[in-house]
């Protein structure tokens, strides 16, 4: 009787073993967008931040790295995009400057469904003829517990590659140490196999598929991959799906959304 009862009170235990490594698998899932957001812009040049959120809402990403973000611009209507953003998706915003422009700022921003940890704004190499670039990193903790950075940045878009590459470096020498696993997005302004994104991937490991490189921009007609996400170090990281989320009004590049799973 005994035997019996321990055998039914182990089947009874072996679904609770499987729904709790379910669950915290499913804490490790990290979906990540990266969106040129196009100052707010729309392709129809009538500033609609909702149609923006709306491609934002619909992917229910856990982080956002945008591109293009005005704060306090005359051409965004001294709105602060990044804040915007972050009240009508409901996550939580931060914004990193690379320039002053137009009687506010101009850079990067990230939107987060979890609380930062710490935040950092490296400025990246330029030439002082050229628009100064930056990259912005957050430290934040999953449901799972597992502390990660995430960082966002949008490169030189110039045909001479002098400053991206030299904007690659920069982002390798900073991040390749890092102490917790790190994944990396944004507009790099290059195609796979160039000279930048080469230099890129000696350090981080891409998502997208090497044969057949799903293109990102422009958005009405897609012919050319310059959107990415990326990750480190390689065993921490496991790609699960991608998608081009292509929408001709909210941008004039396509997000790019990548679902990760963080590896024990």
């Amino acid at each position: 009787m005994a035997f019996k009862c321990l055998a039914t009170a182990l089947l009874l235990l072996i679904p609770q073993f499987f729904l709790s490594a379910q669950s915290t698998e499913n804490e490790k899932i990290v979906k990540v967008l990266s969106f040129n957001i196009l100052h707010g812009a729309t392709t129809k040049g009538d500033f609609n931040l909702d149609v923006i959120a709306n491609v934002i809402k619909d992917t229910d990403p856990d982080f956002v790295a945008m591109q293009e973000v005005d704060f306090q611009t005359n051409r965004a209507k001294k709105y602060d995009l990044v804040t915007e953003l972050g009240w009508r998706t409901k996550m939580a915003p931060l914004f990193a400057g690379a320039m002053p422009f137009d009687d506010g700022e101009y850079g990067e921003g990230i939107l987060s469904k979890y609380t930062f940890l710490q935040t950092r704004n490296v400025a990246l190499p330029h030439q002082s003829q050229n628009e100064p670039r930056a990259v912005l990193e957050i430290l934040t903790v999953l449901p799972s517990g597992d502390t990660v950075a995430f960082v966002g940045t949008h490169l030189d878009h110039l045909k001479d590659n002098t400053d991206r590459v030299a904007q690659v470096k920069k982002i390798n020498e900073v991040f390749k140490e890092n102490k917790y696993p790190t994944i990396l997005a944004g507009d790099l302004n290059d195609v796979p196999n160039s000279q930048a994104i080469n230099i890129l991937e000696e350090v981080w490991t891409a998502s997208y598929n090497k044969e057949n490189p799903a293109p990102t921009f422009p958005s009405n007609k897609p012919d050319r991959k310059i959107d990415y996400v990326m990750f480190l170090p390689a065993n921490k990281w496991k790609v699960i799906s991608t998608e081009v989320i292509q929408d001709a009004i909210a941008s004039d590049h396509c997000a790019y959304l990548v679902t990760l799973q963080l590896i024990d």
